[in-house]
């Protein structure tokens, strides 16, 4: 099975977003993981309001830090703006999809990321799906 890897500095927001989306829409057909590269103490609460409001519940995410055996566990590894701090193996898929960072936001603007996400989510499930 393919497995996903997102990655974003805290591990708090948009990682936890994307993975959450992922594993909702892939029914079990895709493993998915996320890390942080410097992750924060707790997922932002406007993440988890954002997609509360979608039925999907992230309150029990802990933000993980990247590790080189998460990346190389990984078939796709998708970074969301860690910079130089994520490991990169030959072999891999690598997407830097550039999102604004929730952090310090509101949930109105976290909504704007979190459907952002969502389409992005979606056109790489097919796309897996579909290889």
């Amino acid at each position: 099975m393919t497995e996903v890897l997102f990655v974003c500095v805290h591990n708090a927001g948009r990682s936890q977003m994307a993975a959450a989306l992922l594993q909702h829409y892939a029914l079990g057909r895709v493993d998915v993981r996320s890390a942080g590269s410097a992750p924060a103490n707790e997922v932002n609460p406007a993440a988890v309001a954002a997609l509360a409001e979608w039925g999907l519940d992230i309150t029990a995410e802990v933000p993980t830090k990247l590790s080189t055996d998460d990346v190389e566990a990984a078939d796709v590894v998708i970074t969301m703006g860690c910079g130089d701090t994520c490991p990169v193996f030959p072999g891999k898929r690598y997407l830097d999809w550039q999102l604004d960072d929730p952090a310090g936001q509101g949930v109105d603007a976290v909504r704007k990321i979190r459907d952002d996400i969502d389409r992005r989510v979606r056109e790489l499930l097919a796309d897996l799906l579909d290889s």
